[in-house]
């Protein structure tokens, strides 16, 4: 991906292609939350919801914090930025290069 979060163990696309973990990060981007309030949520049992958040965790797209006994979690701003990055460098290039099919105009190979 040649982002940040392409470092990680976990890819941050491959995090993302499951339909589970993109409703925790959507539920996450509405603020911090344990993993009982996700499950409370969600059609998935709690320990799924747990594993779901350890590979969210090592593609670097949430963090968790310890508070007394739970363990919240939040999203990784700087991860979540990486795929932002990468989704407007891709599209961004495909809209240049349409745009450019459509003129008749070719485009210059970047370096």
């Amino acid at each position: 991906m040649g982002t940040p979060a392409s470092t990680h163990p976990t890819d941050a696309f491959e995090a993302l292609g499951d339909a589970n973990r993109r409703e925790i990060l959507r539920l996450l981007g509405e603020g911090d939350r344990s993993v009982s309030e996700l499950a409370a949520d969600m059609p998935i049992s709690r320990p799924a919801v747990s594993r779901h958040l350890r590979l969210l965790k090592e593609a670097g797209l949430v963090a968790e914090q310890a508070r007394g006994t739970r363990r919240i979690y939040r999203l990784r701003a700087d991860g979540v930025e990486a795929v932002r990055a990468y989704l407007e460098q891709v599209w961004g290039d495909a809209a240049t290069h349409f745009g450019l099919a459509v003129s008749g105009v070719t485009a210059k190979p970047r370096r």
